[in-house]
């Protein structure tokens, strides 16, 4: 499991990266889960499960780091731990508990839109 956090890394820049990237259709190989968030401060947040240390390596050198930079995202500080235990729960009936959130959820997939 690996834990990012970023200063200067910004909304826009990570929907730039989401955009570029594409990992939603076209997968990195051997991600398995991705969450993130911005805290109170505007700090980036993210925490990606992978299948190994080597797939995270190769994958965040080969396909994120490129965008990174050209997008110019300052680089994240990395905590990297094994994981526990990892559990999936995907249903089709779950639905954000504050409905007037921005983005729903339609069998277990969040439509995003876009940054304003």
């Amino acid at each position: 499991m690996a834990i990012f956090t970023g200063k200067g890394f910004t909304k826009e820049m990570y929907e730039r990266l989401w955009q570029e990237v594409r990992w939603e259709t076209e997968p990195i190989d051997g991600w398995l889960m991705h969450d993130a968030f911005f805290d109170y401060s505007g700090d980036i947040r993210m925490t990606n499960i992978w299948g190994s240390t080597e797939k995270m390596e190769v994958g965040f050198v080969s396909r994120l780091m490129p965008v990174m930079r050209k997008i110019g995202i300052p680089p994240p500080q990395a905590e990297i731990y094994p994981v526990r235990n990892m559990n999936v729960f995907a249903t089709t009936d779950r639905r954000p508990p504050d409905s007037s959130q921005s983005s729903s959820i339609k069998s277990g997939y969040r439509e995003r839109k876009p940054v304003t």
